[in-house]
């Protein structure tokens, strides 16, 4: 589970120019859940996804996982913390170029020290769930921009971490990528049991999580 303590964070665009971009948070996500976290532009959804995704630090409150606090690690115990337990999907692919999908795919269960015949099926399991099995060989300058946004998926779930945090994943699809990419995400929090947080203004995920946390100002107005 994951929880918050009136948490706050601050960013300083020079004096006197002072923005709280999250104010007093308090929060609960439980194991498993498929949730987005929604709002009008600059209202703080990407700032607390990327506070839960130990991205970002906060000037007060705390923040646990599984009741551990994570908002007070080092750099260090931060890197270690989203290596193992979290999955991250942008709005950039931010693919390796000269890796292929495969080696793409199995990129983080390689810094996991995971075998290469665990890599190996693993890699096959999630690229055949995401309908990119095909496409193993290639780089990812050879496929579509909705076929990199799967691979980038795959990436997040294929060392089967604790939390997939997704910040505007379908920005850059039309709205058929978009719904094929939100089915799959679905699909996969249904079948590994994997939390999945979304931070986006598309309905269309809106319209498929089972839970919507609105924030606006930087504060929650419903959870």
């Amino acid at each position: 589970m994951i929880k918050l303590q009136n948490v706050n964070k601050y960013f300083y665009k020079g004096e006197p120019r002072e923005v709280h971009a999250l104010r007093d948070i308090n929060l609960n996500i439980e194991d498993g859940e498929l949730a987005l976290f929604s709002g009008p532009s600059g209202c703080g959804k990407t700032t607390l996804l990327n506070a839960i995704g130990a991205l970002d630090s906060i000037d007060s409150g705390e923040i646990y996982l599984d009741d551990k606090e994570i908002s007070s690690l080092s750099e260090e115990e931060r890197t270690e913390l989203r290596l193992m337990q979290m999955g991250f999907v942008f709005q950039a692919y931010n693919l390796v170029p000269v890796l292929s999908v495969e080696e793409n795919i199995g990129f983080i269960m390689k810094l996991r020290g995971f075998s290469e015949s665990e890599i190996k099926k693993r890699v096959l399991e999630v690229a055949t769930m995401l309908e990119i099995d095909n496409k193993l060989s290639s780089l990812p300058n050879a496929i579509s921009g909705g076929q990199q946004q799967r691979v980038a998926v795959a990436r997040a779930v294929a060392a089967k971490p604790k939390i997939i945090l997704a910040d505007e994943p379908t920005a850059n699809l039309d709205s058929k990528n978009s719904q094929t990419l939100i089915n799959m995400m679905r699909e996969l929090n249904e079948k590994e049991g994997v939390s999945i947080l979304f931070a986006s203004h598309d309905e269309l995920v809106r319209d498929s999580v089972n839970r919507i946390i609105k924030l606006n100002d930087g504060a929650l107005v419903d959870a």
